[in-house]
């Protein structure tokens, strides 16, 4: 009773850990196909919709209003519809209106709101890969430390004292179903053989920004905007592993396989400041500013996991709770410089150091707000883990003709996970106690090439844009661990993959 009061103690002030909220507060480059096709290097040169979250005061520079919607497909290359996912979808993408206002002969004052899907989860991934002799089932078996590997475990409770423990998804159902034997309490090493990996995950994040922005005699530019953020995560997942040994009777070739279910869904809210101003004032080379705080969510995360082997043997755990997640800062510089009427050339710069993202437990919850503390032990991982991320941006646009626009654009985006880094599921911490997956992707630095092109026709524009992105990571099933003086080895392979994207973006817009 005392170890189950506590379990129970511990489940509302729970957290999220460092893999799953990297998902989160990562952003695709998505907008108008005017902004995709220039590869977003649009913050300096201003007077497109999609500025209102990369440089607000891009708004500042419409002198007519404007209203427009985006849609387009998405495929990811190479991979296999699983589980309901599929690798094209149907996407719309941003949908929103500016209302510019003259104040006077030179300066304007502008309101402008817009839609727009800042990250797209749909992804499938599959891996089929040798063990040679790890498995899962060996790892968990040295979480819950049954046989006294350490005097105190890694948490520095004592092993007596399992409420820690228990609260562990994975760990509940392997304790209970192959770990070990309660009563004479035999540790069962099963070596693992082959595993096949198999997860879909879906979903977006819409962000929906309200904008005020301005100009002061055609030299200064000001914006800002309000930012509302709304989650949508959902994955589904199964790892199968081939045990051999055949220990406690069990049939040699023994197969375990963990499925799981989980959804991430909540609110979070920002505020983006941004500046462009021309030096000169005859020449249109101009530069620009931009700060975004912090993404303040509270958001609300649910799994049910499964475990089933091939002797018939099925169990499952589900569990929910809420946490919160405050994104880093992100500071971003611009410069645009255009040619006559025929030509726009831009660039950008972004840094975000997501090693500082704050992950946080609710401590109490009241009608309309909840306190929280910040996570301080998955906050160090979390600092271990990811690094200070730099985008730059570079695009173009000629015109051939007036009504007539090509597009170039490209970006770079600096690796976001050490080259060491893995998921620790033996850190002290509420987001540890409740995981229920052990895989982990390490992913490099992302490139993307675009293009585009636009035709004007009175008041209305069509624009296309075709963006191509990929990146390479290192995956593992779960962390590795060695320990010779126990005479424990538990090494996965790091496996080589992929995330190619294809995008076909189209907008629709009318100037008034």
């Amino acid at each position: 009773m005392y170890i189950a009061v506590l379990s129970m103690g511990i489940v509302p002030m729970a957290a999220q850990e460092t893999y799953e909220n990297a998902k989160i507060v990562t952003e695709d480059l998505n907008g108008t196909a005017r902004y995709v096709g220039m590869g977003g290097a649009m913050d300096a040169l201003g007077a497109d919709i999609s500025t209102i979250s990369s440089n607000p005061a891009g708004i500042g520079l419409y002198r007519k209003s404007w209203v427009g919607f985006s849609a387009g497909i998405i495929n990811q290359e190479g991979a296999q519809n699983f589980a309901g996912g599929k690798k094209t979808n149907i996407s719309l993408d941003q949908a929103g209106f500016v209302w510019s206002n003259r104040w006077n002969e030179t300066n304007w004052v502008n309101f402008a709101f817009n839609y727009h899907k800042s990250r797209n989860f749909n992804q499938i991934m599959s891996i089929v890969d040798n063990l040679n002799g790890a498995s899962q089932n060996k790892a968990t078996v040295a979480k819950n430390d049954e046989i006294g590997l350490y005097p105190e475990n890694k948490f520095g409770v004592p092993n007596f004292n399992e409420a820690y423990i228990e609260c562990s998804i994975l760990d509940d159902l392997y304790a209970k179903n192959l770990n070990y034997d309660p009563i004479d309490m035999q540790w069962y090493r099963y070596d693992g053989e082959i595993y096949a990996y198999d997860r879909q995950h879906d979903g977006y994040i819409g962000q929906y920004n309200f904008n005020l922005s301005g100009n002061v005699n055609n030299r200064f530019f000001w914006g800002i905007t309000i930012g509302m953020h709304d989650v949508h995560y959902n994955h589904y997942g199964e790892y199968s592993e081939n045990l051999i040994g055949g220990l406690g009777g069990i049939p040699i070739n023994y197969g375990v396989t963990i499925t799981d279910e989980r959804r991430i869904k909540g609110q979070g809210a920002d505020v983006k400041l941004g500046v462009i101003f021309r030096p000169i004032e005859d020449s249109p080379l101009r530069f620009g500013i931009s700060v975004a705080t912090p993404t303040w969510y509270t958001l609300t995360t649910s799994s049910y996991t499964t475990f089933r082997d091939n002797t018939g043997y099925y169990d499952s755990t589900p569990d929910e709770y809420k946490f919160k997640l405050y994104t880093p800062w992100k500071f971003g510089l611009s410069a645009g410089h255009t040619i006559d009427d025929y030509l726009a050339i831009g660039l950008g710069y972004e840094l975000v150091d997501y090693s500082s993202m704050d992950t946080r437990y609710i401590t109490d919850s009241y009608a309309d707000y909840d306190d929280s503390e910040s996570d301080k032990a998955m906050n160090i991982h979390t600092d271990k883990t990811l690094r200070t991320v730099s985008t730059f941006k570079a695009g173009l646009e000629f015109k051939p003709d007036p009504s007539l626009a090509i597009r170039l654009g490209y970006n770079y985006v600096s690796p976001m996970y050490q080259k060491d880094a893995y998921k620790d599921t033996w850190i002290d911490s509420y987001g540890s106690y409740h995981s229920s997956t052990s895989d982990f992707t390490n992913w490099d630095c992302t490139h993307r090439i675009t293009c585009g092109l636009g035709y004007k026709y009175e008041g209305w524009n069509f624009d296309v844009a075709y963006q191509y992105s990929v990146q390479k990571g290192y995956f593992a099933p779960f962390d590795s661990y060695e320990y010779p003086e126990y005479d424990f080895y538990n090494v996965a392979n790091m496996v080589d993959v992929k995330n190619k994207r294809h995008q076909l973006l189209f907008t629709v817009g009318y100037t008034f």
